[in-house]
């Protein structure tokens, strides 16, 4: 790992500093590695940077723990890409509150990649469950990344589509998977996290992580590892769903819906919203029906999707 990296990863493992005040320290001081170096009195000087804030950056204990990261993520092909790195999202960049790196399992080349959002309830009916992968299949197979959140229901359900549609191709091409041949085939899946890239949640989507991966797509966080998937870390975990997105299709959604959160950071970003209309007598419909009377686009075919 390049030496820059551990720097980048110390920035991150800083507790109390959120993004915005990460981003000022690199106005001052443009990388890590100068501000890891700082003095007390120098970090006192900077405005906004207090005592608690100054300690958590001297946390010798924090610096020490950097190691240990970058052993794990070395055994375990994470690497982290900084806001600076040209594979960054650059439609990230463009976000009021851009995390200022990203953890990364599998494939970074396609971060930059046209994409979808693919979003909604939890606990899909076996119809949100069919539009997912309705969705998630077509879509990637023309050549759309599917964005989601590896979370139960739609989530994991439009990232099935979009696996079945590589595989499909691969086997088309090949008659017999080849990881080699994967590239320009279809869309590749990406997920977003809320937690470390250690951690799978749910658990029962391990498989499903693994062959994200072996398929050319990515699992992504903003998270160092360790990080457990705490409630907290979910809503900030949806801005980067949207924000890597060039729209959101929204399938299922109850009234107060944790989906209508990315929506509404999607509408903040400047980003399409696309509705699947649902079963007016499904509580599953009533957030997603709702937006469409508030103006989102519906959609009952992919070809519907202008990117």
């Amino acid at each position: 790992m390049e030496e820059d990296k551990k720097y980048w990863i110390w920035f991150s493992l800083i507790k109390g500093l959120g993004n915005k005040r990460k981003k000022k320290l690199l106005e001052i001081y443009k990388n890590p590695k100068q501000i890891y170096y700082l003095k007390r009195s120098k970090l006192l000087k900077i405005n906004g940077i207090g005592n608690q804030t100054v300690d958590n950056i001297l946390d010798e204990n924090v610096k020490k723990d950097v190691n240990k990261h970058v052993s794990y993520m070395l055994k375990n092909n994470i690497d982290i890409i900084p806001i600076v790195d040209k594979s960054y999202p650059q439609l990230l960049k463009e976000i009021y509150d851009p995390p200022v790196s990203l953890y990364i399992k599998g494939n970074k080349d396609i971060l930059n990649n046209n994409g979808i959002a693919i979003i909604g309830c939890r606990q899909a009916s076996e119809y949100g469950k069919k539009a997912a992968k309705y969705f998630g299949y077509n879509l990637s197979k023309m050549n759309i990344n599917i964005i989601s959140g590896l979370a139960k229901g739609v989530d994991s359900y439009s990232h099935i589509g979009n696996c079945y549609a590589i595989l499909e191709k691969l086997c088309s091409k090949k008659g017999i998977y080849q990881h080699e041949s994967q590239e320009n085939i279809c869309g590749k899946p990406i997920a977003v996290i809320g937690s470390g890239l250690d951690i799978v949640y749910p658990k029962e989507n391990k498989e499903l992580e693994k062959k994200i991966i072996n398929l050319g797509g990515c699992i992504i966080s903003e998270y160092p590892v360790g990080t457990k998937p705490n409630k907290i870390n979910f809503p900030a975990r949806n801005r980067i769903i949207s924000g890597i997105s060039k729209g959101v299709v929204v399938i299922e959604a109850k009234e107060k819906s944790g989906t209508l959160i990315t929506v509404d950071f999607a509408l903040e970003q400047g980003r399409d919203i696309y509705v699947v209309p649902g079963n007016i007598n499904s509580v599953n419909s009533v957030g997603t029906n709702n937006l469409i009377k508030q103006g989102a686009k519906l959609i009952t075919s992919y070809n519907e999707i202008d990117i």
